[in-house]
């Protein structure tokens, strides 16, 4: 038995940096000799971790990632990560070009503040050149999938946050979060999960701080339906105001209890952003146990809504061609499509001033666990999960019930792991714009 705590950066967000739609190949003469998993023979508390993945925007990439546990203090997770891609054949602004996919990565988490108790820090940034990003400026309900901006260009952002655990609940004893765990799974928690808010479970108020820059170097191709957009970029900064409230029994792997979260995030058009806007957003997660097979060890129903709103996107002004007065990039605030929220869909394919967002999922883990106890693994892989789910959501205009009309529908099913303690996914949705296939760490029900 060993201790282990939430760890809100892991290997493979390192690796495969919220890319979009994955590529797998497969390999029928692995040796013995071959890293399984990428991962170099590590110490405790370090490994290196050598990776490789193709999507539509980078191409065939590779890179290493560094993780060290325990820089500083005892709990904390320091990732740092560099990569570069194959050459692509491009285009910038109507004539051929050739770029590659680079950058570098960088993630410190879980730092606890000197001289308090239970204020803690993390950040996370990244630095890259895509050579094939896509964009939908138009990514309203009923928009075109065939109609956005292929350009290549930099993506770098970074985000901080400070959270403090409310001396109340679980909170008052433990506000570090650390469970004793066995073979993946939470001890000693049987009890826990699902009691009266606030008075029992873990409480956090918090602030973060973000920073995005998109670069479009195809800007005078910003189509819009009979428009052209004179953009060079897109930058982005501001606030993010949190309550969030943890009552499961194991917040990695919940097979029981509720989670919900409540953010405000404000841009206010500080330095170099494009314009002001904000975006007020809530989510809540359920969870119930259910009776087990004789090929199984633990049945879950995980449930999850989301919703959100804009207060400053107005479609009735407009601050260039094709972009709303007050409304956030594409990337942030009411967006469906990627590897948490719509599957079935392109990164980031619908974004609007409202959206609604719901999710079920059935995850069943295994009896069976080849890997267990595998000599040619470094790592420990202390289970395997299959998981069907379903997905509903829509982005509106207006937040009226309008948004629970003519709603986009996605299923899959999703393949996972837990390994070093962390739960790795592969899902594969589809929805009625194609199949996805996504490799991503931690459960999907999140902001």
């Amino acid at each position: 038995m060993n201790y282990k705590k939430h760890l809100s950066i892991s290997i493979l967000t390192a690796a495969l940096l919220s890319t979009s739609l994955l590529s797998a190949s497969e390999d029928s003469n692995t040796t013995d000799s071959d890293y399984l998993f990428g991962f170099w023979p590590a110490s405790k508390d370090f490994a290196v971790v050598p990776f490789a993945f193709s999507t539509d925007s980078t191409g065939f990439t590779g890179g290493l990632a560094m993780i060290k546990q325990g820089l500083f203090q005892e709990h904390t997770t320091t990732v740092a990560s560099v990569f570069y891609g194959a050459e692509q054949d491009t285009w910038k602004n109507g004539l051929p070009d050739t770029a590659n996919f680079s950058g570098g990565f960088l993630a410190f988490s879980n730092y606890k503040i000197p001289y308090t108790e239970r204020l803690f820090f993390s950040f996370v940034g990244l630095t890259s050149y895509y050579p094939k990003a896509q964009y939908y400026f138009d990514g309203s309900n009923d928009s075109d999938e065939d109609i956005y901006l292929e350009t290549s260009g930099d993506t770098d952002w970074f985000n901080t946050v400070f959270e403090y655990v409310l001396p109340i609940g679980e909170g008052l004893s433990n506000p570090e979060k650390i469970y004793p765990l066995r073979h993946g799974f939470a001890v000693g928690r049987e009890n826990y999960g699902g009691g009266t808010p606030f008075e029992t479970g873990t409480t956090s108020i918090g602030i973060k701080t973000f920073y995005s820059m998109n670069d479009f170097e195809n800007h005078l191709e910003v189509i819009t339906p009979r428009k052209v957009i004179p953009l060079k970029d897109w930058s982005t900064n501001g606030l993010r105001f949190y309550l969030k409230h943890d009552n499961t029994d194991y917040d990695l792997n919940p097979s029981r209890g509720y989670h919900f979260d409540l953010q405000y995030s404000r841009d206010f058009g500080w330095g170099d952003s494009l314009q002001e806007w904000d975006f007020l957003e809530f989510k809540y997660n359920q969870y119930f146990t259910l009776p087990t097979f004789s090929f199984t060890k633990q049945n879950v129903l995980a449930l999850s809504a989301w919703t959100g709103a804009s207060f400053s996107w107005d479609n009735d002004k407009k601050i260039l061609p094709g972009i709303a007065d007050g409304r956030s990039p594409m990337w942030e605030g009411g967006r469906l499509g990627g590897f948490n929220k719509m599957r079935g869909y392109k990164n980031d394919r619908f974004s609007g001033k409202a959206v609604v967002y719901a999710t079920a999922e059935y995850r069943a883990i295994l009896n069976w666990n080849p890997f267990r106890d595998n000599d040619y693994i470094p790592v420990a892989v202390d289970w395997l999960q299959v998981v069907p789910f379903v997905e509903v959501g829509r982005v509106n205009d207006h937040y009226n019930f309008d948004l629970l009309t003519d709603m986009k529908f996605d299923a899959g099913i999703s393949l996972r792991a837990m390994v070093a303690e962390l739960p790795i996914r592969f899902d594969v949705a589809v929805g009625d714009e194609g199949t996805n296939m996504w490799v991503m760490v931690q459960q999907p029900f999140d902001f």
